[in-house]
Parts: structure tokens; C-alpha cells; sequence
């Protein structure tokens, strides 16, 4: 006997109640029956179509099935609906199936208010806080598990109000997702996915409590959408804090999660924000000091400098003076700042996720998430799974048959499915090379239009473009072009591979796509920032014995533009990191505001009493099950951006911090306005990407450290200046860092950046003693960077305990109060001995 026959035995039925009704009649801008006392929890679409005799079989019995679990139905007629061709059936949970499933799925509700005094700290942060019913919309109370024995524990005033309509619709969907559709009860034949894939019904969603810039009349109780819409989505509360126990309240734990953590990225991208427009306006304000860009730019100096030429047969000689704006570009970011900013950076992302687990510790155990994890390994094993596996063995546990995926088939799955993701980061890659190999073309095609003269300048593409900023910046756009073209791609291709694997849980299944997509992601959109960073001019040879591209090839090796490569990499870094965040937002916002009002045209001319509730949220977009994943890969993929290649860029955390502001507020326009309403789902973090936001703060210690050493050149300025200066100053520079070869037929010896022997000397075009100096110099700086950020990382994480001691004071008195009351009823702990343990499967959310 399957678990919905267990219920049956003790839930009551009820009858499918189709009616039509002249909507001229009756206000269908409504949350409720048409008794007007049952709430709608959840709606299902469909279309009658002709031809759909077997789909008619289905849902007869899907509905039929549900009706035995407890649920109660009302259909709403095709000829009452404004396109006279879709049903909808509205589903109402009374008491006995919300308290039955409650038991089941440990939800926790209330039992004794909370009398933890706070510490009123409120007065500091007034300016920026939300009225207190908007950001506390509940009393705050210790809370316990849910048993259906134990009525009297729990502080039940209004059986009808006492589970939010969160709640409400997790638990339906938790039925929706189990119940039957055939009458032989296959495993196969079982939940709403199936149905709605197979097209039996079009939709299922539960409903918001009203319009969102209206509340309804019809509700006793205040509209959360609209408090929502009002305080929240609006984009000049931009300065007020998020009024997250809503979020929670009327979304669910899962949604709730995210935009706290959101909210708590932003104000700490503030303090990183800050310090990096001071270390750029300490670049803008020290140009006077900048000698050796002073000595680029002298006719004495620059102008007698003749370099050798940048790319073979098409481009020419050039004078160093030529590169006079683009040295003095590259001090903006190539100064002693940069390597302050590179350590305090380090430091940042440390106290960011130290500061985060504190923050989601306490949002853990206010939101009834303290015991979550455990719940968890039980209750999501995922219906696919079930279906999929048609192996059964038994459970050591709870010694009941159980579907498992045999160990050959799990391999072979995983090893396709490894084998497809390697093939795509090799298309990767070889984009990015073909992308290398078009700037080495159109840098000589650029460099083409110089003259023949030994002694010109650079020519310039445009008024101020030189061949090396116009190849540099067209090679971004069309890298940023080929990202978003694979990304299209591979989103279809990861959720197809993760689909074949068959994961158990749905914890299990998130964390495969993170992963999956995360990797792709990483090779995507940095790969191009890691070749300008630590390639691009690294093995380019010298004058007589250049380096070609493959070996074979014609195309030279790219060399640094000559103020460095630096600038190079801020280009790139700005092209993509401010690309991509325009096309996500322009993105996120357009495309559902377009297709809504699309979908709705029809329907926004009739009367608003005519427009039901249902038809209404019909007509908005899905909040699919991977909505979340999308908006966490977009932020973590941005903080890669401002903590892997920060050193080149300054102004990235000030970037990200004016796009998180609208990022914010977007993305509650969007959830409150343009989507339907998600099915409410908990979570007690932000899962994966936790680990991989900790991955991607020590690596960027070491990407950061390699920047300034390698990519930067303020070491070789500094061994000049202590090792090699007379006067313990720049001059000179420029002259020690270039390396001088002779061609028969000129005046003057040519020069290019290196540090080598001249023609003649025994050691003819070696790296003189100087470079094995600066290289140790580099080293070092590594080894002590890497050193210090990390001494400080684990410092500062053993500094600051993951839990406030505040929190644990409220968990330990909770369990305190519940063990003193079982102690009073003299009771056992709660062990459900009327539930089945095969009933708990998976929450499916």
C-alpha cells in the first residue's frame, strides 16, 4: 500500500464543483472560492483539447486522486475565461491536510513567545529602516516541529490563518507532486511534473494575494504583495534595507536567502567601493610624480628612442614618445596604490564570508532553519529519481525497498557526462585562441597604415586610437560576443547532463549544475582576462629570434602595448564585466515586461472585476526551478570579476556596487510584478556556492599577488629605485628597461623592452643580471603577499565565530522550553508513530 492509500484512511474527501457563472455577476479579482470563505492555494491550467481523450483519463484521475487525499477542488469553466478555452482548477487545503502534512514535513511553527530581550540599536540605522510592520510582520517566537498530537503546545488562535499561504502551497504541492495519475498507481505515472510535461495541464502555480499596486478588497488581512511592491520594489528605496522576514514570509526561505544574501554583497561591496575610487583618484592626483612617464613623453628622452617594430613586415619603426597618452594612462592603475588595494582586497573577501556566516546564522535559526540540514537528507529524494530507478534494495535504516541507480550505470553516466563538459571548455579555448589569433591579423592590418619612415610615430587608427587600443578593444567585443553566444548553448547542454545523472536529492542535483555551470562559466568569461594577464607579452622572444604563434605560423606574438599590460587587461576587464552586467539586467527586466504585455493584451481592456485573480498570474511568466540558480551565477560570476583581476581595475567594486543597487531593486520589480508567485521552498544557506565563492577568494589572493608581480610594472620600478638608481629615484628608468639591438643602415641603436645584452657583449642578447634580479623581486613579492593575505584570512576567521553568541543563547533556551514541556506532559520526544517513514520522501522544492 503506497502512502497516499495510508492517508486516505484517515483524510476526508470532497467533490470537484464545476459551475459556470456570468462574470458580469460576480468579482473574480479574487483570492478565495466562491463561497468566499476557502482559500485558493494553488491553480492548475489546462486546455481541453480535441484530441486529448487520454489527457482527459489522466486528469480525471489525478483530480479524483486528489480529492482522496483531502484536497478540495472548484473548476472554473472554459466559457467563463477570457480566451474561452482554458479550465482552471483551483485547490483548497482545509485543516485535517495542512496539520496531517505539517506533522510529516516537520514544519515549525509557534508555541511561546520569544523573550529574549534585543539590544535597541534601532535609532543608529532610522534614516534607512522600513516601517516596523513591513520589516517584522510577525511577532518573533520560539518555534518547534509540528505535531498534530500535541494541538495545545502550539499558539493556534485561527486554524484558517495558521499557516501562512507560503506554507499553504508547499504543502499542496508536496501532494501534487506524489499523487497518482494512473489507476494501476505505477511509479512512473506519479506528480505534477510529469503531467505538465506530457501537457496534460498547462500550469500549476499558486496565486498572489492580490494586484500588486492595488490591495485586495476582499482579504481581511493586508496584501503582502503590495507592501512588497510598495517598500521593496520601488527603485528609489534603493537606500532602505530589504524588508527580508516579508521576502521570506510571502516567497518562502529559499527566495528569502538570496536576497539577503544579495543585500549583505552589496553593503559590503560599499567598503570596497570606497578604497578603490581613493586608490584610483591617488593614480589621477600623483601624475606629477610620474617620472618615467614624464621621460616618455620628452622629445630629450622619448623622442630620441627609436623602438623596433611591433609586428613583422607591415609595421614600422616608431619613436617611444609615440605612447606618451597611454603612459600616462597606465599610471591611473599601475601605481603603488595597486598593490595596497590587491592586499586590502584579500583582506575584504575574508571579512566578507566570515561576516556572511554570522549573517546567515542568525537568519538560519530566525527562520526555522537551525535543523534544516538533517531534514533535508530525508525528505528531498527527487520523484524523478523514483521513477528513473527501477532497481529497488533495502534501506539499512528504515529497512524498507528503496529505488537506487547500479554502480555500471552511475559511471558510464558520469563519464559522458564528464566528457561533454570537457568538450565544451575545448571549444572554450579554442575560441579564446581563435580570438588571440585575430588580434595578431588585425594588429598588422592596423599597423599597416604607418609610414615607411624609421623615425614616425605610432599612426593613429582614429583621433586617438592607436593600432594597439583599436586591436585590444574590437578583440573584447567579439570575445564578449562569443561568451554570450556559448552561454546560450551550454545552459541547455549542463541541465541535459544533469538530467542524464539522475541525481538523487534535489540538494544533490543543484549542486551538480552548479558546479557544471559554474566551471563553464569560469573558462568563459576569464579566460580572456588570464591571457592578457599572465601570456600576452610573456613569450614573445627578441629582435632576430621572435616567437611565432603555434611554431609554425606567421603570426608574431603578441606584445604589451607599450605603456604595459596592464591597461590591456583593465580594457578587457571593463568590456566584459560592464557588458555583461547591461546585457543581465536590459535582460531580466525587457524580456518578461514584453512577453507579459504580450500575453495580457486581450485581457487589460476588460473591466478589472472581470480579469480574475488566476487568469491574471496565468498570464505572467514562470519562475522555473532553476530562476535562482540563474541570479546566484550572475553574482558570483561578477565577484570573480572584482576579487580575481581587481588589481588591474580599482573602480570594479565601485562597478558592481552601482550595478547591485539596480541589480537589487530589479530583481524585486521582477519577482513582485512579472512572475508568477514560486512555489515557497526552504534552504538553510546559499548551498554550493558558498564553496565556491570561498574557491574563488584564496585564488584570488594568487591572481592578484602574479598581477602586480608579472603584469604590473611596479617591481621592476622598484629594483631600479633601490637597487640600480644612483639617487634613489626614477630617472632613468625608461632607458634601464630597454634593451638595445643594432641594425645596419641606422644612426642610432633601436631598443625594445627587455632586459638583455647588447650585439656585441659576450653574452650576446641574454637576460642580463638585472632580470634574474627583478624575477627573485617578483618571486618574493608572491611568496610575502600570499603569506600575509592568508596569516590574515585564517586570523580573521578564527577571530570571528561562525555563530553569534546570541543566537546559540536563543537556540539552547528553545530546546530548553520544549524539553521542559514534553518533561511536564511526561512525554517522549516526538517520534510520529502513526506516519509512515516511507511517507517522507522529498519536499520537491
Amino acid at each position: 500500500m503506497d502512502h497516499f492509500a495510508r492517508q486516505r484512511l484517515h483524510l476526508h474527501t470532497d467533490c470537484v464543483c464545476v459551475l459556470t457563472v456570468d462574470k458580469h455577476q460576480q468579482s473574480k479579482d479574487s483570492v478565495f472560492f466562491r463561497d468566499g470563505k476557502r482559500r485558493i492555494d494553488f491553480v492548475l491550467s489546462y486546455v481541453d483539447d480535441r484530441d486529448g481523450e487520454r489527457k482527459q483519463e489522466r486528469r480525471r484521475e489525478y483530480e479524483a486522486n486528489l480529492q482522496k487525499a483531502g484536497l478540495e477542488l472548484e473548476t472554473e469553466d472554459k466559457l467563463v475565461s477570457d480566451d474561452r478555452k482554458t479550465y482552471f482548477v483551483k485547490i483548497h487545503a482545509p485543516w485535517e491536510v495542512l496539520a496531517t502534512y505539517a506533522d510529516v514535513l516537520k514544519i515549525k511553527v509557534p508555541f511561546k513567545e520569544n523573550d529574549i530581550p534585543d539590544i535597541p540599536m534601532d535609532w543608529l540605522f532610522t534614516p534607512f529602516r522600513l516601517p516596523d510592520h513591513i520589516m517584522n510582520p510577525e511577532p518573533d517566537y520560539f518555534t518547534s516541529p509540528f505535531n498534530k498530537g500535541k494541538i495545545d503546545f502550539f499558539l493556534i488562535d485561527d486554524k484558517e490563518t495558521f499557516f501562512p499561504p507560503s506554507v499553504r502551497n508547499r504543502i499542496v504541492y508536496y501532494i501534487l507532486a506524489r499523487c497518482p495519475y494512473h489507476k494501476t498507481d505505477r511509479e512512473d505515472k506519479k506528480g505534477i511534473k510529469r503531467l505538465l510535461n506530457n501537457g496534460t495541464y498547462g500550469s500549476a502555480f499558486p496565486l498572489h494575494d492580490s494586484r500588486y499596486w492595488k490591495p485586495s478588497r476582499d482579504s481581511n488581512s493586508e496584501s503582502e504583495r503590495f507592501n512588497l511592491y510598495k517598500h521593496w520594489a520601488q527603485f528609489f528605496s534603493f537606500f532602505k534595507e530589504q524588508p527580508l522576514n516579508l521576502i521570506r514570509k510571502y516567497y518562502g526561505e529559499k527566495i528569502g536567502i538570496y536576497f539577503a544574501w544579495l543585500g549583505f554583497y552589496t553593503e559590503m561591496l560599499f567598503f570596497a567601493a570606497v578604497v578603490g575610487l581613493i586608490c584610483f583618484l591617488y593614480g589621477l592626483f600623483t601624475f606629477d610624480d610620474n617620472v618615467w612617464s614624464k621621460e616618455i613623453c620628452s622629445e630629450e628622452i622619448g623622442g630620441n628612442i627609436i623602438m623596433c617594430p611591433l609586428c613583422d613586415k607591415k609595421c614600422g619603426y616608431w619613436k617611444l614618445n609615440s605612447t606618451c597618452n597611454s603612459s600616462w594612462q597606465s599610471h591611473m592603475f599601475d601605481n603603488v596604490g595597486t598593490v595596497f588595494f590587491a592586499i586590502f582586497m584579500g583582506i575584504w573577501v575574508t571579512l566578507f564570508l566570515e561576516f556572511w556566516k554570522r549573517r546567515q546564522a542568525r537568519l538560519e535559526y530566525e527562520w526555522d532553519l537551525v535543523d534544516f540540514e538533517e531534514e533535508q537528507q530525508q525528505l528531498q529524494l527527487r520523484p524523478e529519481y523514483e521513477t528513473k530507478c527501477t532497481s529497488r534494495r533495502l534501506n539499512r535504516v528504515t529497512q524498507e525497498m528503496e529505488p537506487y541507480l547500479p554502480i555500471t550505470s552511475q559511471c558510464a553516466r558520469t563519464f559522458l557526462s564528464g566528457a561533454t563538459v570537457i568538450f565544451w571548455i575545448s571549444l572554450i579555448i579554442a575560441c579564446i585562441i581563435g580570438v588571440i589569433a585575430y588580434r595578431l591579423a588585425v594588429y598588422a592590418a592596423f599597423a599597416s597604415i604607418m609610414k615607411d619612415s624609421p623615425t614616425n610615430n605610432i599612426h593613429m587608427v582614429g583621433s586617438l586610437i592607436t593600432p594597439q587600443l583599436a586591436t585590444s578593444v574590437t578583440a573584447s567585443c567579439i570575445n564578449f560576443v562569443i561568451i554570450m553566444i556559448l552561454n546560450l548553448m551550454y545552459e541547455r547542454v549542463a541541465i541535459w547532463i544533469t538530467d542524464m545523472e539522475i541525481p538523487k536529492t534535489h540538494l544533490e542535483y543543484e549542486n551538480k549544475l552548479t558546479v557544471k555551470m559554474f566551471l563553464f562559466q569560469f573558462v568563459n568569461y576569464y579566460s580572456s582576462c588570464f591571457y592578457v594577464a599572465f601570456f600576452k607579452g610573456k613569450f614573445v622572444g627578441h629582435p632576430g629570434d621572435y616567437i611565432y604563434m603555434f611554431g609554425w605560423s606567421k603570426l608574431r606574438n603578441e606584445e604589451c602595448d607599450p605603456g604595459g599590460c596592464l591597461i590591456e587587461l583593465t580594457t578587457q576587464l571593463v568590456i566584459v564585466m560592464s557588458g555583461k552586467q547591461v546585457w543581465g539586467n536590459v535582460q531580466e527586466a525587457l524580456v518578461p515586461w514584453v512577453m507579459n504585455r504580450w500575453g495580457s493584451r486581450k485581457a487589460r481592456s476588460h473591466p478589472e472585476s472581470r480579469y480574475s485573480r488566476w487568469e491574471q498570474d496565468h498570464d505572467l511568466q514562470n519562475f522555473g526551478h532553476l530562476g535562482l540558480f540563474y541570479e546566484y551565477l550572475e553574482m558570483v560570476i561578477q565577484f570573480g570579476f572584482i576579487t580575481l583581476f581587481v588589481a588591474s581595475f580599482p573602480l570594479a567594486p565601485l562597478l558592481a556596487l552601482l550595478n547591485n543597487i539596480i541589480e537589487v531593486r530589479v530583481d524585486a520589480w521582477k519577482f513582485t510584478t512579472q512572475f508568477r508567485r514560486p512555489v515557497a521552498s526552504k534552504a538553510h544557506s546559499i548551498g554550493a556556492w558558498q564553496e565556491i565563492l570561498n574557491g574563488v577568494a584564496v585564488l584570488s589572493v594568487v591572481t592578484n599577488a602574479f598581477i602586480v608581480a608579472f603584469t604590473s610594472d611596479m617591481i621592476p620600478r622598484l629594483v631600479y629605485m633601490y637597487a640600480y638608481s644612483n639617487d634613489l629615484s626614477m630617472k632613468g628608468y625608461i632607458n634601464n628597461s630597454l634593451s638595445v639591438f643594432n641594425i645596419s643602415g641606422f644612426s642610432e641603436d633601436n631598443r625594445y623592452r627587455d632586459y638583455r645584452y647588447p650585439s656585441g657583449h659576450e653574452k650576446e642578447y641574454s637576460h642580463t643580471m638585472q632580470f634574474w634580479h627583478i624575477l627573485a623581486a617578483k618571486l618574493a613579492f608572491i611568496i610575502i603577499m600570499e603569506h600575509v593575505a592568508f596569516m590574515v584570512k585564517f586570523f580573521v576567521a578564527w577571530m570571528i565565530p561562525d555563530v553569534p553568541s546570541e543566537v546559540k543563547a536563543r537556540i539552547k533556551r528553545e530546546r530548553y522550553l520544549i524539553q521542559e514541556y514534553l518533561d511536564d506532559c511526561c512525554c517522549t520526544p516526538m517520534i510520529y508513530p502513526d506516519i509512515s517513514r516511507h511517507v517522507v520522501l522529498s519536499e520537491c522544492l
